[in-house]
């Protein structure tokens, strides 16, 4: 039976509880509205650990101020069904108020790994998400933490911030997962008009492409990313954002593909931004893409930890 807890100090009682008798903690950070992706890190933390907590929370630090906070899609009913299917033993729900007492003065930045992509697009937007995952860590303690690639700069801004303020916390990167035409699983999905729904896949084939081009040989970055925009410009519907090719670690410009890669995007469809990647390893002639999980490389109630490949070439 799934708990509910609302309080900071409930939720860090019941970890401290659980170390205190030998147990470890699995912590999954979401925003809510929880959907097949969300599951997969559920599934795997329960898998993984041995309590297995799920926060919900509509971080306000990191909506810009023309973006989607106030009809953010929300469902705490739905999501404690799906946490009680997965065997979650604590939901945190906490409220603004709990989460930003008022006075709160502190934000955390997270230097040069938030540049470019997201970052350079969305002005604070990660120093609104460090900021509540450093807190959400500074509640549970001592745990693993479980990201989805699907938003991979933050998944590399998350494990440096852990890094560098020696936070006892393990970020486990997750395989981003995908609905059956490729579309990349997102809460926002749920936005989009049924044509606009038709016309996302569209994403996905860019970024197939594009590292398709890689497994044949081609290690010109711009090439790569001109791909992107050429398959993604077969659908007028969608208006792409950026796409970039970045070191997966550093997210760093490259100029060449080589060694881990991130070949990721933003596009708008109607009022829906929508984001991607492609993870690409490359070692010599070695190619290894990430596509993420597709339906039928998800297990229903297995850990998702596959790495669907196009490689080795």
């Amino acid at each position: 039976m799934v708990t509910l807890i609302e309080t900071i100090e409930g939720v860090r009682r019941a970890c401290d509880q659980a170390r205190a008798a030998g147990r470890t903690v699995g912590l999954v950070p979401t925003m809510g509205y929880l959907h097949e992706g969300h599951r997969s890190l559920m599934r795997r933390a329960r898998a993984e650990t041995d309590l297995v907590v799920v926060s919900v929370f509509v971080n306000p630090t990191q909506f810009g101020p023309n973006e989607d906070l106030a009809r953010y899609p929300r469902d705490l009913e739905g999501d404690l069904r799906a946490c009680e299917d997965e065997g979650v033993d604590v939901v945190f729900a906490p409220s603004v108020d709990e989460m930003y007492p008022r006075g709160s003065a502190t934000t955390v930045h997270v230097e040069g790994v938030t540049r470019g992509l997201c970052g350079d697009h969305r002005p604070g937007h990660f120093d609104g998400v460090t900021t509540v995952v450093a807190k959400l860590f500074a509640i549970t303690g001592r745990c693993r933490a479980y990201f989805g690639r699907k938003d991979a700069q933050q998944v590399a801004v998350v494990t440096r911030m852990a890094r560098d303020l020696d936070l006892p916390v393990e970020v486990v990167p997750c395989p981003l997962v995908r609905e059956a035409d490729g579309l990349a699983r997102s809460s926002r999905n749920a936005y989009l008009s049924p044509e606009d729904r038709c016309a996302a896949p569209v994403l996905f084939r860019g970024l197939r492409a594009a590292a398709d081009l890689v497994v044949g040989g081609e290690r010109d970055p711009k090439r790569v990313v001109d791909e992107v925009r050429a398959v993604v410009a077969t659908e007028p519907r969608v208006e792409l954002e950026y796409v970039e090719a970045r070191d997966a670690a550093t997210i760093a410009p490259i100029d060449r593909i080589d060694g881990d890669v991130l070949l990721a995007l933003a596009a708008h469809l109607g009022g829906t931004r929508l984001i991607d990647n492609v993870g690409i390893s490359v070692l010599g002639d070695s190619v290894v893409v990430d596509l993420g999980a597709l339906p039928s490389e998800q297990s229903a109630g297995a850990a998702t930890s596959a790495r669907p490949s196009l490689g080795p070439s």
